[in-house]
């Protein structure tokens, strides 16, 4: 589904997600976009799309999933598993704008997955950050060379961390010409 057809974001968790970072997710798209968010009850973890070799799951075979859904809006899947595309080690996220469908993969977003000690703090604001680039993605948005802006690529937790939680001047109003003027003031 194309943005322009939506009528509110559908925050999907896979598996067990906790349930404050699904409502910070929701509250941060619904104020950054100019739809309304809603939670849909947690999906059922996809076991069978898991590929051994790697104990992670392949980003479009997710899209595909929740595509599968029928949901009618933007879809931000979100799973606490480690997520990939070809040819790559990990993504944290991946979007698909004729699908109108996103996931972000917290993984990778743990501190103990470097073996640090639990920050939920962080945890948030990384998940936050890569839903809204993943959302900016569904807008049409690509990569942007500002390294604060939401849209800057990033490929691992340092870079993700040196964004702000917001859209930089360019894609700002590049957002507010293909909104219409909808997009808020982020």
């Amino acid at each position: 589904m194309w943005f322009q057809e939506a009528d509110r974001i559908i925050i999907a968790p896979i598996g067990k997600i906790q349930w404050w970072l699904l409502q910070e997710v929701s509250e941060v798209l619904a104020e950054a976009f100019p739809l309304p968010a809603s939670i849909i009850d947690p999906l059922p973890f996809p076991y069978e799309l898991v590929v051994r070799d790697r104990e992670q799951i392949k980003a479009s075979d997710l899209i595909n999933l929740l595509a599968d859904l029928g949901l009618n809006g933007l879809v931000s899947g979100i799973i606490d598993y480690d997520i990939f595309a070809p040819g790559l080690e990990h993504l944290f996220g991946e979007a698909d704008p004729v699908e109108g469908i996103s996931v972000v993969s917290i993984a990778r977003f743990r501190e103990e997955f470097f073996g640090r000690g639990q920050d939920q703090s962080l945890l948030r604001d990384r998940l936050v950050k890569e839903a809204l680039h993943e959302m900016g993605h569904l807008y049409s948005l690509r990569h942007c060379p500002q390294k604060t802006c939401i849209m800057h690529f990033s490929g691992d937790v340092e870079v993700t961390d040196q964004k702000r939680e917001s859209f930089c001047p360019d894609c700002r109003g590049t957002l507010k010409e293909v909104t219409d003027g909808g997009y808020q003031t982020f």
